[in-house]
This record gives structure tokens, C-alpha cells and sequence, in this order.
């Protein structure tokens, strides 16, 4: 069952893969039961849930900060419903590390890798700094991977976003070309993707710093106008299974979601949250306004909200799985539908002249506006409108 939190954002009591997890039980079980896995990122708790189901001979988790990770521990030991096999550990090392790496390069030991580690904000493109981090950890740290792994996987599994899709932000642009860096190996490893939508109430996301702001007794901000898809945490986990282990060399799934029928405004999740608690939403016209109303709140049951319209760089108003030049198929899952990525030699040469180029931000004095310009050779569709303006000017 999907927790009351996120059914706000899902609107579903459901997993809408319960259905193709459930049949295709048998052959997730082929795959997984005895294998070598490997996970790496902060939604790795959901994944290796689902993929535990089928009984692994060995998993090994990754995740670079350590209280997230001995959180993931804590939770797989403590649940009555989940067995660890008896080959498990957890190191606390990152994607793109020398000790990443030189653990992969001496334990040639692994069938299965999936990479849930991304820098997955808007916010992210904000400054060249970030910037550099945003093109290493979505992007370099993958294809250098799969390129100097010194053994084949059966399978190699990186999440990608619904913003890589005609994106509109860098954000979105490092994704579409995470996928491009996967697929320039195709010869060597069986790769697939999946385009996540939301994931509801996630680590970072809006809708979790309702819960941070409601504990710290602040009010609550959201745009009234942008709508985004949702998924669940349970739902994340099982795409990502269903993509890593039924998926086919370059394919990304995505979830079958209907347009008008499963969006959600970020202030719509606002005003279910508070009324959980038992409030009614008091709408200001500005944060200095929304912050004061705070003050006087003891004895009243409505909430100060300061909900507005987006005026930062980067935000699309809806949310699209499918880009203009790609055609989504239908897959024998019943709530997948799947797109075929097949890279060309000079798509391969245009992410390593791109990669090359931005080896060397810093040193060539690179602004944002450089790589703006490399974004828009790599990802064609990348749509990108500088506003001057990022999130973390706002409330």
C-alpha cells in the first residue's frame, strides 16, 4: 500500500506496477535469484527492497553519505518481511571514485549494477561550481565507468528523469545525455534507463520540505502553476527492476501515465498535506507576509502558505517522458511503455568531444553560458530560458 503522504501526490492507494511485477514474477526470479548485485544512490533503500524479493546471492550497497546508508542498513535488518543474503555489505564510497572503482576492478564478482546516484535539482545549474559536479556525476562518472570496467555485466542499470525529455533546464540535459553515456557501450554491456517522474515526498523534493517546514512550525511555499507527474517510492523501486531486469539493450522505461489524469500542482499537495493535519490553508500574498502570519498561528487551524507563480530559470509548467524525435513503444507490461535509444558513431564522438571540453571548466575560465553552449550541441532539444534568477532565491 502506498503511504498516506505520497498518496497525495500519486493519488493512488496502489502500485500501478503491481500488475507487472506480480506477472512477471517468474522471470524476475530467473534473473535475480543467485546473482551478484550492485547499488549505488539515495533511493537505493526502494530498489534493493524489490530486488531482495527474489533472493540474490550477493549485494553490495554504495552510497557516499554514511548516515543515509546506515539508515538503508538499519531498515533491511529490521524488516521482518525482507532476508539479506549471507554476502552483504554497504561501503560508504561514491560513483566516480578511485576507491569506487578499484573495489570494481578487484571484485570481478558483479552481474547486475544499478546506478540510483544523480544530482537530480534545477537549483544544481545555478552557478559553474555546481555546474561542474551536475556534469560529473550525471554524466562523466557513468561513461567513465562502463569504459574502464575491466569485465562484462549482464546487466547495467543508470536512472535517468522525465526532464530529459525536450528538457528545459541543464538538469534535464545531463540526464539525456547520462542515457547517451550508457548506451556508448552497448557492445560491452546490456544497458538500459528508466524516465522517473517524481518521486513523492523523496529526500530534497518539495514536497518533503512540507514535512521539514510543518516539524519546524514555518509555512509553506509552493508554486500554484507548475504540474509534475508523481510516483511513489515502492513504484520507483519497481520500475527500476522492471527496466534493469526485463529490459532490453537501450531501452528506457517509462511509466504509462495519463496526461490530465495523473498530474498534481505542488500547492494542490500542499493544501492535502496540511488538511492531514487537520488545517485549512491561509494564502498570503508574499513571504515576508506568509512568515509573519506565523507568529499568531497558536490558536488557529489554518496554515500560512505563500503560493505563487514560477519565475525561475529551468522550470518547465508540465512534465512530457517522450521527447519530439522519440517514439514511445508499448512493452508486454501492462503500465510500461518503453523508448529505444540507439547511439551512432558521431553521437558517441559528440559526448566525448563534450566530456573533453568540459574536463576543463575551470581551467579554460568557462562560464555558464560556455556550457549552455556545449548542453545545446550535445542535446539538441535542450529548450533553456536564463531568468536570472534560481531557487535558492526564493522561500
Amino acid at each position: 500500500m502506498i503511504p498516506n503522504y505520497e498518496r497525495l501526490a500519486t493519488g493512488r492507494t496502489k502500485s500501478i506496477f503491481y500488475e507487472d511485477m506480480n506477472e512477471s514474477r517468474d522471470e524476475l526470479s530467473q534473473k535475480i535469484k543467485g546473482s551478484r548485485i550492485g547499488a549505488a544512490g539515495s533511493i537505493g533503500a526502494s530498489v534493493v527492497k524489490q530486488v531482495l524479493h527474489f533472493e540474490p546471492g550477493s549485494l553490495a550497497l554504495f552510497d557516499l553519505s554514511e548516515n543515509n546508508l546506515v539508515e538503508v542498513v538499519r531498515e533491511l535488518r529490521s524488516s521482518p518481511e525482507i532476508k539479506l543474503p549471507d554476502c552483504f555489505s554497504a561501503l560508504a564510497i561514491g560513483l566516480g571514485s578511485k576507491e569506487f572503482f578499484h573495489y570494481f576492478k578487484t571484485n570481478q564478482s558483479f552481474d547486475y549494477v544499478l546506478n540510483l546516484a544523480a544530482m537530480k535539482h534545477v537549483r544544481s545549474e545555478k552557478d559553474i561550481y555546481s555546474l561542474s559536479r551536475l556534469i560529473d556525476t550525471n554524466i562523466r562518472f557513468v561513461y567513465e565507468f562502463l569504459r574502464d570496467l575491466p569485465y562484462d555485466l549482464k546487466g547495467f542499470f543508470s536512472v535517468s528523469s522525465d526532464k530529459a525529455a525536450n528538457p528545459g533546464n541543464l538538469m534535464g540535459a545531463s540526464k539525456n545525455a547520462m542515457e547517451q553515456a550508457c548506451f556508448a557501450f552497448s557492445s560491452r554491456h546490456h544497458c538500459t534507463s528508466a524516465r522517473f517522474a517524481n518521486v513523492a515526498f523523496s529526500d530534497g523534493s518539495l514536497p518533503y520540505s512540507f514535512i521539514k517546514r510543518w516539524e519546524k512550525n514555518q509555512c509553506l511555499a509552493a508554486p500554484s502553476d507548475v504540474k509534475r507527474y508523481f510516483i511513489s517510492h515502492e513504484e520507483a523501486g519497481q520500475l527500476c527492476v522492471l527496466a534493469t531486469f526485463l529490459g532490453k539493450q537501450g531501452n528506457v522505461f517509462i511509466p504509462r501515465l495519463e496526461e490530465g489524469l495523473n498530474e498534481r500542482t505542488f500547492s494542490e499537495i500542499a493544501r492535502g498535506f496540511l488538511k492531514l493535519k487537520g488545517y485549512s490553508v491561509s494564502a498570503l500574498d508574499s513571504e515576508d507576509a506568509a512568515k509573519e502570519a506565523m507568529i499568531n498561528i497558536v490558536d488557529k487551524k489554518e496554515w500560512p502558505c505563500f503560493f505563487v507563480n514560477s519565475d525561475t530559470s529551468g522550470e518547465k509548467m508540465f512534465e512530457e517522458f517522450v521527447g519530439n524525435e522519440e517514439k514511445a513503444c508499448s512493452a508486454k507490461l501492462h503500465k510500461v511503455e518503453i523508448i529505444n535509444r540507439r547511439l551512432g558513431s558521431s553521437e558517441i564522438a559528440g559526448l566525448e568531444r563534450f566530456l573533453e571540453k568540459t574536463s576543463q571548466i575551470f581551467e579554460n575560465s568557462m562560464n555558464k553560458e560556455d556550457v549552455v553552449a556545449l548542453f545545446r550541441e550535445l542535446v539538441p532539444s535542450l529548450s533553456h530560458i536564463e531568468r536570472g534568477k534560481n531557487l535558492d532565491q526564493k522561500m
